[in-house]
């Protein structure tokens, strides 16, 4: 049995918070498959309407604006929600102009949808974490058991709503899990100065912009795709192993920044005639990434490997655009 039919099988209506961002997007197309309910959460401060635009026709598909500190108007949204998948997020831009909407919005956020969950007989809860809640990685694997020592607010404030989470689990037996994604990459995602970093390559080859380096280019990250992000959601969704669990959702791969925007400029066929430009390190910047990923692959989740191939993929798809 696919792993649609089995979320469809044990969920009727699913609520994704954040879901016009990137990832809660990609999501909410893959439940809309499944013929389940979706209810789409964004109050598109960041999100875009565009990406679930796709969407909008699906009789199983409904998209409300909300703010997830609004617990009032929140809990208009989860009459009939058995599993919620927990997207929304105050990025890290917003924690260095603001570290109070920060916490609000991660934290604050986050109690909010465990209260309504429980509250509502929710069977599932899906937390959306980050590998910022470990702080400076070590030079050495960093897994699940790794301390957790952020270093910035917004890994703060995403710790904060762990501890959250797993509070629910222990003493209201709320069925949780979280996933500390890493560095995901794909369609849809944000190719502003504070996107992603592949997408912003990308952008600045298709806008004839010179891309920016920090730092030496020898920095390290453990590059994840939407495909396999959305794939742990679904898994842990309906895997009873998973239960109370947090996992690393990272797919291993190790590719060095400046790798990186070599590969983008050859693909985009330039060669030669577009250099990058190198600044000051960033403040705080990590320089070694080695993400244990063995726990989640336990339960199954195979990891696409093929980073080059999908980054051709992603380059070829604006070339043609």
């Amino acid at each position: 049995m696919s792993i649609l039919n089995k979320v469809a099988r044990k969920y009727r209506k699913a609520l994704v918070t954040g879901g016009a961002g990137f990832i809660g997007s990609h999501i909410c197309e893959k439940l809309v498959e499944s013929a389940i309910q979706v209810i789409c959460i964004d109050d598109y401060s960041a999100g875009k309407k565009e990406n679930h635009a796709h969407l909008d026709k699906a009789d199983n598909f409904k998209a409300v604006e909300c703010d997830i500190t609004d617990i009032h108007r929140l809990s208009e949204c989860f009459s009939g929600v058995d599993i919620v998948f927990h997207n929304a997020a105050a990025k890290k831009n917003v924690c260095l102009d603001s570290p109070r909407r920060d916490l609000e919005v991660n934290a604050m956020g986050a109690f909010n949808l465990l209260e309504l969950s429980k509250t509502f007989g929710v069977k599932k809860f899906i937390q959306a974490s980050t590998g910022s809640v470990y702080g400076k990685p070590p030079h050495c694997l960093l897994n699940e058991d790794h301390s957790l020592r952020p270093i910035s607010y917004y890994g703060t404030s995403k710790m904060a709503a762990e501890s959250y989470v797993r509070l629910f689990n222990v003493h209201y037996g709320l069925d949780t899990t979280i996933l500390r994604y890493f560095h995901v990459y794909g369609t849809r995602q944000e190719a502003g100065e504070l996107g992603g970093v592949i997408a912003i390559f990308i952008r600045n080859m298709v806008n004839g912009e010179q891309p920016v380096i920090f730092g030496d280019g020898t920095q390290m990250r453990s590059f994840t795709y939407i495909k396999d992000v959305v794939a742990a959601n679904l898994l842990v969704a309906v895997d009873e192993r998973a239960s109370g669990e947090t996992y690393n959702c990272a797919s291993g791969i190790s590719v060095t920044i400046q790798e990186l925007c070599a590969k983008v400029i050859e693909y985009f066929g330039k060669t030669g005639s577009v250099i990058p430009r190198y600044e000051d390190w960033m403040i705080g910047d990590a320089k070694f990434f080695n993400v244990g990923n063995e726990k989640i692959k336990a339960l199954g989740l195979n990891f696409d490997t093929d980073f080059f191939d999908r980054l051709l993929d992603l380059c070829n798809k604006e070339i043609n655009n």
